[in-house]
């Protein structure tokens, strides 16, 4: 039954009972009203209509561009090993030399002077020995004078070869076949350990050194495959890593790691700038839902699942992530349907009804 507030205003006003009793009585019929108001809006309204999106496997990948450089096989500064004088300059500047050629020829004639001399000196020692050794069978000499002269032959060939060595340190020849760059210095000039002649590089094989985070340092081996481009360049280009380095790099939490370039193309030359493509983190069944479906809290993640017909709020893990989906790791299984609108009036355990389905597939065609 009602409350008429008519008549109770009436009874306030001409009743003889205490004003306050009336008031109670009056403050009690308005808050029942109220409630069955509150009733039968509720009962109108019925299930909270959300959209829905079932939880299927994929095959995903995190796919990251690193920058790298072109690097040749081999480099190598070319220096001098002593100081001299240069009398022989042998360098054609962008031209591809041998193994083992001559390209830079010092000043030597002290060092083949005192040869020569040291030579001599051993063919007299040697007769000397030769001399002593006969006259020891018919103890014309006694073991201790063969001996020394024994020992001044041993000498001798050992300063010869002291002298060969420092004679071979005044050539400069090629370590290797490659192609010389730019020469800085000339014939006539005195050249020090410290002057680079010219550099030699190896072209005709290419390397691709680039560094990748800590986090994908499991998913990249020897014999990873990757593609690049290079700065300026509209071609795509394949690499195979031959080695990654031995610990990640505390200051920049990298690892670096090198490949051998697969391709041969005039735009590839050594030093140039790379963007290196590289698909890691693959997973053939991985269950991607919406970003917006997901939930932070202060210490997890959370996501609304429907449960026959009611809202379960479940804790979840994820992993790689693009611009519209994150991939769930743990909390979810194939076949859950996530709510992905009205999540924040949706309470444990309230009464949802799904309007709009959609999947990974249906959204991928629509983006």
């Amino acid at each position: 039954m009602g409350c008429n507030f008519e008549k109770i205003y009436k009874r306030i006003m001409y009743s003889r009972l205490p004003l306050v009793l009336l008031m109670a009585a009056l403050f009690s019929c308005g808050s029942k009203e109220q409630k069955n108001t509150a009733a039968a809006v509720n009962r109108s309204s019925g299930p909270m209509l959300v959209d829905g999106f079932i939880v299927h496997p994929q095959s995903v990948s995190d796919d990251i561009q690193v920058p790298g450089s072109l690097l040749p096989a081999e480099e190598t500064q070319i220096r001098a090993e002593v100081s001299g004088r240069i009398v022989k300059l042998n360098i054609e500047e962008g031209s591809t030399v041998q193994k083992g050629t001559l390209l830079v020829k010092l000043f030597d004639q002290d060092l083949q002077a005192q040869l020569k001399k040291l030579q001599v000196q051993l063919q007299i020692a040697q007769k000397t020995e030769e001399r002593q050794r006969e006259l020891l069978k018919i103890s014309g000499v006694s073991q201790q004078d063969y001996d020394l002269s024994v020992l001044q032959v041993d000498n001798l060939k050992a300063d010869i070869m002291s002298v060969q060595i420092a004679i071979d340190k005044t050539e400069i020849r090629a370590p290797y076949q490659g192609k010389i760059g730019l020469r800085n210095v000339s014939l006539g000039s005195f050249l020090s350990p410290n002057d680079i002649v010219a550099t030699l590089r190896q072209v005709t094989q290419l390397k691709l050194e680039f560094s990748i985070p800590e986090k994908y340092a499991k998913n990249v081996a020897k014999g990873y495959r990757v593609q690049f481009k290079v700065d300026g360049g509209d071609d795509t280009h394949h690499a195979t890593v031959i080695a990654t380095e031995s610990g990640v790099d505390q200051a920049t939490r990298t690892l670096r790691v090198r490949a051998l370039v697969n391709d041969s193309h005039p735009e590839l030359v050594p030093g140039v700038f790379a963007k290196v493509d590289l698909e890691l983190g693959k997973d053939a069944d991985a269950l991607m839902i919406p970003t917006q479906a997901v939930i932070p809290q202060a210490r997890n993640k959370q996501v609304v699942v429907l449960r026959r017909d009611s809202a379960a709020f479940v804790e979840v893990e994820t992993g790689i992530r693009d611009s519209a989906f994150v991939q769930i790791t743990n909390g979810l299984k194939p076949g859950d349907t996530v709510v992905t609108t009205g999540l924040m009036a949706i309470r444990p355990s309230s009464k949802i009804k799904i309007g709009n389905v959609k999947n990974y597939q249906s959204m991928q065609i629509k983006q």
